[in-house]
């Protein structure tokens, strides 16, 4: 069950940064995305405040099955765990939150402007 289960947040949280992404591209999912993004914003945030700036109760839930499934030193960013699993490597986790927080403003900021700015 606990593979299954971390399968499964894998899957969910692969498809909600490909939302937050590429979300605001398709007029039909504007809106869903403007509200996601927010949504992904106050987790950071707002939750940020008191489990620490990032936090992702994905992640958190995630983690806890990692643990069950034996997994140990896990970093506090999803991201940073993919990239690593993926590179083979060690990708500084400086570089994975800045290259997350930038992707993350962009596509934000697109999402305001698609949304509120360049109405059609």
């Amino acid at each position: 069950m606990y593979v299954f289960l971390d399968w499964f947040f894998t899957i969910l949280h692969l498809i909600i940064i490909g939302f937050n992404l590429l979300g605001w591209i398709w007029r039909k999912t504007r809106k869903l995305h403007f509200a996601c993004v927010l949504l992904t914003a106050g987790s950071w945030l707002i939750l940020g405040i008191w489990f620490g700036l990032g936090y992702c109760p994905i992640t958190d839930w995630q983690w806890q099955i990692k643990e069950k499934l034996g997994a140990t030193n896990l970093p506090n960013s999803f991201i940073k765990y993919f990239v690593d699993n993926v590179t083979g490597g060690d990708v500084s986790s400086i570089f994975v939150d800045i290259a997350t927080a930038s992707c993350f403003i962009s596509a934000l900021c697109l999402s305001v402007y698609l949304n509120f700015i360049k109405k059609k």
